[in-house]
């Protein structure tokens, strides 16, 4: 099945990299730092980081304030600064560069595509380039994950059709994005969803974590 493949796109922390991202933590930090730009600032409702903040912003903007840019800067600001500490304890899995290494000899391109800050990746990473070609985080990219412009921009990078292509992550958000682009899906279970959340999004692959995956599809 792999030899049908021309890129294997990665998630980074909980797929390449072992998860040490507090989520929750991030998030406080990031809605308590908007509020002293904003103090009508919405609750976090559950919604994810970027997504909270641009309902934030179309909050303030329906109210005619001028203050979009402070508050896109006080909540990534306060985002980065968890995902540096975040960084500053993670590691890649043990598998990681042995698994690029190996679908670089089949001549299929690794690519990463991350919500992650590029400096926070090259931090877990620094090598990263000598393994992974393409990488776009959301430093890269207009609009990350799970809309699928942000892998489709990493496939055009390789020159891949999306039919070519498996979206690899530990999150359902990375079978949804896969979906929506018109790839293959894995699901691994090394971050934030179980084996059975990815069961019920029904991706073509579930796996243990990446170097599982890579057996699966280069079994006989």
């Amino acid at each position: 099945m792999i030899h049908s493949l021309k890129a294997v796109v990665f998630d980074f922390d909980g797929t390449l990299a072992i998860p040490t991202i507090d989520f929750v933590e991030m998030k406080q930090r990031a809605h308590d730092a908007v509020k002293l730009v904003y103090p009508n600032l919405p609750d976090l409702n559950g919604l994810p980081l970027l997504e909270w903040l641009d309902m934030a912003k179309k909050q303030a903007s329906l109210e005619k304030l001028n203050i979009l840019d402070a508050m896109d800067k006080a909540a990534i600001d306060a985002a980065k600064d968890v995902e540096l500490e975040a960084a500053a304890r993670s590691d890649l899995f043990v598998w990681a560069r042995t698994l690029l290494s190996e679908l670089i000899k089949r001549d299929i391109t690794p690519c990463i595509v991350t919500r992650n800050c590029n400096e926070a990746v090259r931090i877990v990473f620094p090598d990263v380039d000598e393994y992974c070609p393409v990488i776009l985080t959301r430093d890269d990219v207009p609009i990350v994950k799970p809309d699928p412009d942000h892998l489709h921009r990493a496939l055009a990078i390789v020159g891949c059709q999306p039919q070519q292509a498996i979206m690899t992550g530990d999150h359902l958000m990375d079978i949804h994005t896969g979906k929506a682009a018109g790839t293959l899906t894995a699901g691994v279970c090394t971050g934030e969803a179980t084996r059975e959340e990815f069961e019920a999004e029904n991706p073509d692959f579930i796996a243990t974590d990446c170097w599982d995956l890579f057996l699966q599809m280069t079994a006989d």
